[in-house]
């Protein structure tokens, strides 16, 4: 554990240091006026075009783009471009009547016909849209837009809410939306845009209330105690994901702290396929057993998460309390489910062997969020001590998700929101749902069961609430029965500004940043 002290040792250094600026920075101006705001953020798009990667959800962060449906404080489905919603008998049919006030930034006016042409481009340049739902037929009717799915879709209002389906004005074709984004309906517009910073400014023509600033600066700081300090120096007003131990610092009259229990998982996707080590689930319970979840939240990350268990938080209502983990941390079990698979340590070297071959692992991650490191480097300490080798392998966030996708990895590791259509089922079905003919294309770590898959498909067509918890508690606990994954921890998050701004809330969906409520405090 030498490496994590000397990790721990680090950020209180840091936490120093920040300690200093909160006493010697305190008469700095704040940045922000009535003409501009700044915010230090971290950023994974290098373009702005909504169907590559999941770059929507820079759209929406900043303040560019919005979707027919939005998520309250509580993961309900509400109002957004849409004003109402209804659903037909057959179970099939949905009606969204478009709020006749919307309006796009160049100030053409957002009718179901160009919410049709918006959605479809979607499912034209996304292979990640059929994940979601599939359409038979989609129809507009002046302000009224009809959906018809091939299958019931329970979901279908919050699936619309993801980034993915921002609406956009597709009639702008001399536009390239890899830098200055599309034309969509949100308070701001984009002047410049790379990864890392954005330049915005208010749009004119927005329909939903006044835009409070005439321009945004967003700058990509991608390390947590850098953004801590651009703050307390009034180099930013506004800061995303305080980390571990910074937070106390900024809890006094000076600054705001917006702050909440996640609907996120931290976890290792741990990759099944044919040819890993990891395909045996006696290797696979026995990683998991040797890590001691518990010390990670409480000392790596200081308190500020849950210890990991299940896929799904305990803040979400899906009977995580219920739920029964058979590799909770006991290393001697460990130990003796490596010896039972074969694996032992015969030339002394501390790491066991099999055929002539070591038992090594790489595990990737990506550190623009500061827990991910350090967790990597935990499971490094606590694999060896059973003797499993584990390489750690840093790379950007974009190459990490596209050898997540294709498999190329041992163990991967990533903080995933796991109620992004409102409850867990895209979340389960991407990662774990059985991918055919790369119809789950998300599923890039060769897990399938054909029980997991069973209950997917009730599940998708289950409109009942009570029966859809049901299935999706037998779905985690049969991942957990697996050992298909590596449930790290469940974060906060949190969203802290300078006294100056008011309006700066950090919400459930981690979708919405720079909105129409952060203004001037004066």
């Amino acid at each position: 554990m030498s490496k994590i002290m000397g990790r721990i040792v680090t950020i209180l250094s840091m936490v120093l240091v920040v300690a200093v600026l909160v006493t010697g920075c305190s008469s700095e101006k704040p940045v922000s006026s009535k003409d501009m705001l700044k915010m230090g953020v971290t950023n994974f798009a290098d373009s702005l075009e909504p169907t590559d990667n999941y770059f929507g959800w820079v759209l929406m962060r900043y303040g560019l783009g919005e979707c027919l449906v939005k998520f309250d404080d509580k993961m309900n489905s509400v109002p957004w471009l849409a004003q109402k919603w209804s659903i037909g008998d057959d179970k099939l049919t949905w009606t969204f009547e478009i709020d006749d006030r919307a309006k796009f930034s160049n100030g053409n006016k957002v009718t179901a016909e160009a919410v049709k042409s918006a959605l479809e481009r979607v499912f034209e340049k996304s292979n990640r849209a059929q994940t979601f739902f599939k359409y038979e037929q989609i129809v507009a009717d002046g302000q009224k837009l009809t959906i018809k799915t091939e299958s019931p879709v329970p979901g279908l209002p919050g699936m619309l809410a993801d980034p993915l389906f921002i609406i956009i004005d597709t009639s702008v074709t001399d536009r390239d939306y890899r830098v200055m984004g599309p034309i969509c309906t949100g308070p701001y517009m984009v002047k410049e845009f790379s990864k890392a910073s954005a330049q915005m400014e208010a749009n004119p023509h927005y329909w939903d209330g006044p835009v409070p600033f005439k321009n945004v600066e967003i700058k990509s700081i991608d390390d947590p105690n850098t953004r801590a300090m651009a703050l307390q120096s009034g180099e930013v007003d506004i800061i995303v994901n305080v980390a571990p131990g910074d937070l106390q610092l900024f809890k006094n009259d000076k600054f705001n702290v917006s702050e909440i229990a996640s609907l996120r998982t931290v976890l290792a996707r741990l990759n099944v396929g044919e040819g890993h080590y990891l395909s045996d689930p006696k290797v696979r319970a026995a990683l998991i057993s040797a890590c001691d979840r518990q010390t990670y939240a409480d000392v790596l990350l200081q308190g500020t998460f849950l210890p990991g268990k299940a896929p799904v938080p305990p803040s979400l209502d899906y009977g995580y309390d219920q739920l029964n983990d058979p590799n909770a941390y006991n290393v001697e079990r460990a130990q003796q489910l490596l010896a039972e698979a074969g694996w032992k340590d015969t030339d002394g070297d501390g790491y066991v062997e099999k055929d002539g071959k070591t038992l090594e692992l790489d595990f990737i991650y990506y550190s623009g969020r500061p827990e991910l490191p350090l967790l990597a480097e935990a499971t490094q300490a606590d694999a060896k001590k059973i003797g499993i080798k584990v390489n750690l392998k840093n790379v950007d966030y974009n190459i990490l998700d596209g050898l997540s996708i294709r498999g190329e990895y041992d163990l991967s590791i990533s903080n995933i929101i796991t109620a992004n259509t409102g409850d867990p089922e895209i979340y389960l079905n991407w990662y774990w749902r059985t991918n055919v003919n790369n119809n789950n294309p998300q599923n890039g770590s060769g897990y399938s069961n054909a029980e997991f898959d069973s209950l997917s498909d009730k599940l998708r067509v289950e409109f009942d609430a009570s029966k859809r918890k049901e299935y999706i508690i037998g779905m985690q606990q049969i991942l957990l029965d697996d050992g298909a994954c590596l449930f790290f921890a469940y974060p906060t998050t949190n969203m802290v500004s300078s006294s100056s701004i008011k309006g700066a809330k950090i919400l459930p969906a981690d979708y919405y940043w720079l909105t129409k409520e952060i203004s001037a405090a004066n």
